[in-house]
Formats: C-alpha cells, sequence, structure tokens
C-alpha cells in the first residue's frame, strides 16, 4: 500500500506512542498556567529584567557575569524546545555586546557549565568574546568542556573547582543509520540525487569508506582548528596540546598540572580576579546579564514550543548530524 508519510514520521510512530501522555501533561500544566496568567498578567510581559544586581554597590565599576549554561547551540531562545537547558549564541552574543558597549563595566565573569555543542555557535561566541575589549575571567562549573573549553580560551584567566571536569579538545558528528530498521519496517526509500554523495550520512543506507574518509577531513580540519585555538589562548604550541587533545576530559587538578587553567578555586575566587583585571579598587559593583526570559505563556501563543515538539521536527533536529565541539559524556 502507498503512503505520502515520510520516513521520520514512521519512525517516530514509536516515540510518540511513548510520548504522548507526557505531552498530555504539558498540555494541562499550560492551561493551568495560562489560566493563572491572566490574574498575574504574566501573559502581558513575557520579559524579565535583563541585568540584575548581585552585589556590592548600587552604581560604579562594575563586573557583568554571563553565563554559558547547557549545551551550546545556534539560533535564539524563542527557537529552542521546552524544558531543556541551552547556552545559545543568539541570547549570548547581544550580552557580550552589551558589557563591552557600557563604561561601567570594566571586566567579564564567564561562568560555564557546559559540555559543549554547535561548532560555529562556540566559535561565534569566542569570536565576540575576544572581539569586546574588556578582561575576561572564566570561573568553571562541573563541567567546561569540549566547546565550552572553547570558548573559555578567549579569557585571560581559567579557574576550575579542583572536581571540574574540562578539556576533551576535539571534534565528533554522529551519524544515525536506521535501514536495517527502515527494512523490518517495510519502509523503502527513493532517492534522486545530483552527485555519488549528495546523501553522504543519510540515516537510509550505511556510509561507505569513501563517504567515511571525505568526513574525516571536514573533522580534522576543524580539529586543527580547536587546537590552535587552544594553543593561542593557554600561551602553548600546537606540539603541547596535541597530545592532550585527543577527546578525554581533566579533572581541575590535572589541567591546572598540564597549563590548561591558571587556577583552582570558586567563583568568589574567579570574581576577585576579574575585578582586579578591571581595575576596580575595593568591592566590585557585581551585575549578572540574562537573555530576556520568554514566558511559558508567550512561547505557547507565539508557537515557537509547540512547532519545536512536534514529532517531525524533533525527529529532523535529533537525527540530524552535526559538527560539534561536543563531549558525550553527558
Amino acid at each position: 500500500m502507498q503512503t505520502n508519510r515520510s520516513p521520520l514520521w514512521v519512525l517516530g510512530g514509536a516515540v510518540v506512542g511513548f510520548a504522548l501522555p507526557f505531552l498530555g501533561m504539558a498540555c494541562v500544566a499550560a492551561v493551568c498556567l495560562f489560566s493563572l496568567a491572566g490574574a498575574s498578567g504574566l501573559a502581558s510581559t513575557g520579559v524579565s529584567q535583563n541585568q540584575q544586581h548581585i552585589s556590592g554597590p548600587t552604581s560604579g565599576p562594575a563586573v557583568a557575569v554571563i553565563d554559558i549554561d547547557g549545551e551550546i547551540v545556534s539560533g535564539s531562545s524563542g527557537t529552542i524546545g521546552l524544558g531543556s537547558s541551552y547556552a545559545v549564541s543568539g541570547d549570548i552574543i547581544p550580552l557580550v555586546q552589551q558589557a563591552a558597549s557600557d563604561s561601567e563595566v570594566k571586566a567579564i565573569l564567564l561562568r560555564v557549565d557546559s559540555p559543549g555543542g554547535s561548532v560555529v555557535a562556540s566559535d561565534e561566541i569566542y569570536h565576540a568574546l575576544k572581539g569586546c575589549g574588556k578582561p575576561i575571567v572564566v570561573s568553571m562549573g562541573e563541567l567546561d568542556a569540549s566547546g565550552g573549553f572553547y570558548i573559555s580560551m578567549a579569557a585571560q584567566y581559567l579557574v576550575a573547582n579542583p572536581n571540574t571536569l574540562t578539556g576533551s579538545i576535539g571534534v565528533i558528528s554522529e551519524f544515525p543509520e536506521a535501514s536495517q530498521l527502515m527494512k523490518n519496517l517495510g519502509v523503502t526509500v527513493a532517492v534522486i540525487k545530483s552527485g555519488a554523495v549528495k546523501d553522504m550520512g543519510s540515516m537510509y543506507r550505511p556510509m561507505t569508506d569513501e563517504e567515511k574518509a571525505l568526513w574525516q577531513k571536514v573533522i580534522d580540519e576543524t580539529y586543527h582548528s580547536f587546537v590552535q585555538i587552544v594553543a593561542d589562548g593557554r600561551h602553548m604550541s600546537t606540539e603541547q596540546v596535541l597530545p592532550l587533545a585527543d577527546g578525554r576530559v581533566f579533572t581541575g587538578r590535572q589541567a591546572l598540572a598540564l597549563g590548561l587553567v591558571d587556577a583552582l578555586g570558586y567563583e568568589a575566587d574567579a570574581l576577585a580576579k576579574a575585578a582586579a583585571l578591571g581595575g576596580i579598587k575595593g568591592t566590585p559593583r557585581v551585575i549578572h546579564l540574562a537573555p530576556p526570559a520568554l514566558s511559558l505563556v508567550s512561547a505557547l501563543l507565539s508557537g515557537q514550543i509547540s512547532q519545536s515538539l512536534l514529532p517531525g521536527n524533533f525527529l529532523s533536529d535529533l537525527l540530524a548530524p552535526k559538527l560539534e565541539y561536543r563531549w558525550t559524556g553527558q
């Protein structure tokens, strides 16, 4: 029997069946929140304050705190699904630009807790930080790996918790391959293409050795860029970095011994260093810069969340091959 459903929809049937109870619960919760919004006025604003005073004087020279929290992705927070933690380049770069243009901000404290993610997003954030013209200090949280570590190379000083996991210098791409599953489901895919490798990485067939070799060249080129970024950021030679750049993670103590961070400590230590590099005397004013928060109600009304949760869109995003600076241990 012929069908006009795409193979992704067929493959997604089991996922949808499993997820339906949870989606139902989410819809009930959304309706409840929508009702509450009428009384609270939540739907009328949908935006939180961009800048929040954390500590110190209420005016004068400041250290701006910016978070790199979660998987690093391109886009903006309005295009990201519900309930996930992401460091979104389209949100973070404006914060860096805001700190750069504020004459009272003398330094940036970058709090990083991320396994990395998109190669492009990591590079965009890195270059925004490098061009901001302000001293940058990194305070590493639980994890500052791969793309997170790449971004951290824009800083003048790196502070790691002794138990932070950091490093994971490397590049990865994963290509889901479901040809056997499709065969078992009785689904075949006709591919009309303009060149022999136009469908390289397709989930509907295994990759050939020649295709793997082609993609390895892409990986190698991106990898060498990462190694050079680390060499520049840590004032090391590429020969010193290469033995450390096999994808492994290091504890904060190990990273210090290898020259990948400058000190072991905590956020207060990183803040004090940022204030000193910014030339701030005495207790610094500390402000937190964060992207405007899109409320659940606003997102539902705009259709942003609902579109991201559609099975076809969800599976396309999940299964699409990506070029990533990402530690796969998380």
